[in-house]
C-alpha cells in the first residue's frame, strides 16, 4: 500500500515546538494503521502501537516512543479538521478505486451515545459509501439547525465521482442537489440517478366519498 503521509503533507502540526515528543506523521501513521486493524479508542491506538513498537521502529524515528492515548486525543483534537478531511478523502479515493458505474450509496445516520449532558441534540453524519469497495470515502456533519440536504452537496462536493452512479434516499433526493454543482465535472450518470430518484415521489391519491367497489356494482 501506497504511504498516506503525502496526503496529509498540507496539515500543520499542532504541537509547541520547543515541547514537541512526537512527529507529526509518525502519531497519524500509527493511528491509521491501528484503525485499520480494528482500533476504536484513543486507548486501543496506543495499545497497538506499544504492541507492534518492534515492528514500527524499523521505519519509524519513535523519538519519545509510542504517544500515549492522551497524547493522540490532544493531537487530533487540536488538527484543522477541514485539512484532515482533504487528506483522508484523497487517500482514500486512491486505494478505492472508483471505476465507471460503481455504486455510491449517499445516507444519514445519528450516532449513538453524543448527545450533551443537558440537551437533545445528538450527533447526525451523512456518509458516502462505497459498495463495491465497502469504505466510506468521506463523511459531513448535519448542522443541529438544518438537515440531511443542506449537508448532502457539501459532501459530494468533496469527492470525484464522474461515471459513478450515486443512490439517496427518496426523502433526500433533490434535482438542484446536482444540477447547480459544475454538472460537466459530476458527470451525466450521477445527474441521471438523482434525477430518477426526483421523479420518484408518490402522487397523492385522489380522494373519495365511497368505496372503490361501489364503482363496480350496477346502477
Amino acid at each position: 500500500m501506497e504511504n498516506p503521509l503525502k496526503y496529509f503533507a498540507e496539515l500543520r502540526d499542532p504541537q509547541v515546538e520547543w515541547n514537541r515528543e512526537h512527529v507529526l506523521e509518525e502519531v497519524l501513521l500509527i493511528a491509521i494503521a491501528a484503525v485499520l486493524s480494528g482500533a476504536e479508542s484513543w486507548n486501543d491506538i496506543a495499545d497497538y502501537g506499544e504492541a507492534k513498537k518492534p515492528w514500527l521502529r524499523t521505519f519509524l524515528k519513535l523519538p519519545a516512543g509510542i504517544p500515549s492515548h492522551d497524547t493522540f486525543n490532544r493531537v487530533f483534537a487540536a488538527l484543522d479538521p477541514d485539512e484532515l478531511e482533504r487528506g483522508f478523502a484523497a487517500w482514500v479515493g486512491l486505494i478505492a478505486k472508483l471505476t465507471a458505474g460503481s455504486v455510491v450509496a449517499i445516507d444519514g445516520k445519528s450516532l449513538r451515545g453524543t448527545r450533551e449532558p443537558g440537551t437533545k441534540a445528538i450527533v447526525h453524519m451523512v456518509s458516502a459509501w462505497a459498495e463495491g469497495n465497502g469504505l466510506v470515502l468521506a463523511q459531513r456533519k448535519v448542522d443541529e439547525k438544518t438537515n440531511e440536504i443542506t449537508a448532502i452537496p457539501k459532501l459530494l462536493d468533496a469527492l470525484a465521482l464522474a461515471g459513478t452512479v450515486v443512490t439517496i434516499n427518496q426523502s433526500q433526493a433533490r434535482r438542484e442537489t446536482v444540477e447547480p454543482r459544475h454538472p460537466p465535472a459530476l458527470g451525466h450518470r450521477k445527474q441521471a440517478a438523482l434525477g430518477a430518484r426526483c421523479r420518484l415521489r408518490r402522487r397523492p391519491q385522489p380522494k373519495t366519498s365511497r368505496p372503490l367497489s361501489a364503482k363496480l356494482l350496477p346502477a
